[in-house]
């Protein structure tokens, strides 16, 4: 299963989303953002880094690449399409995904080890994981404060689009392990129709108990369903 790999000048994760994805035997290739050709890919992930410094704010100049339009009628027809860290921020600014990642309430840059709780698992991106289920990964970026208006955030809980949420080791909900301000702890949201996802943590420097934890394999285990 061939999956592709975006990269923007600024990009730091493509190796490591490279190396994860070899871990469990896909066949990741890099595909660069001036690129007009997805390659018969049969996933497209936008990895983590600093697409053009972040300059404006985090994807927005991203978001005007040559190969973004391809990705966006991908995702229309229904491929999977998943945005880490500052993926999930060009994803936002796409369109692809609802709302907007403002900068940490600390207004500093936030590199840690954060806990995380499956609130759904029905999308192909999770199906490994179980409902309810504690998880532990890195968090690295200093615009992931994911934001919604009210009415928008009623209509993500109620189709039940949240996906992952800051908790703490327990599972417990609470401002105090929500990293960056995140409205109701939000980490990880889908689209309706379930095959686009975004989330800020870092899944692809959580393969291996070495970096201390593996709870990000079984994300990319799932491609293979």
């Amino acid at each position: 299963m061939r999956i592709g790999i975006v990269v923007f000048p600024g990009t730091n994760c493509d190796y490591d989303t490279f190396w994860a994805l070899k871990l469990v035997g896909l066949d990741p290739v890099f595909l660069w953002h001036k690129d007009t050709n997805l390659i018969n890919v049969s996933a497209v992930i936008l990895p983590g880094g600093f697409s053009y410094g972040d300059y404006l704010r985090a994807g927005a100049i991203a978001r005007f690449s040559p190969l973004i339009d391809k990705i966006f009628d991908f995702a229309e027809k229904g491929g999977l399409v998943l945005g880490i860290c500052n993926g999930f921020q060009i994803l936002l600014e796409m369109g692809l995904l609802p709302g907007a990642m403002l900068p940490n309430n600390t207004n500093t840059f936030i590199c840690k080890q954060v806990y995380l709780k499956v609130e759904n698992n029905d999308t192909p991106f999770l199906r490994k994981y179980s409902i309810g289920e504690i998880l532990k990964m890195p968090i690295a970026h200093k615009e992931g404060r994911y934001y919604v208006s009210d009415s928008e955030l009623v209509k993500l809980e109620n189709k039940k689009q949240v996906v992952l949420r800051y908790v703490g080791p327990n599972g417990e909900i609470d401002s105090k392990f929500n990293p960056n301000g995140s409205v109701n702890n939000i980490a990880g949201v889908v689209n309706e129709k379930r095959n686009v996802m975004g989330l800020m943590p870092h899944p692809e420097r959580a393969v291996e108990k070495l970096l201390g934890s593996d709870s990000g394999i079984r994300l990319f285990l799932s491609f293979l369903n």
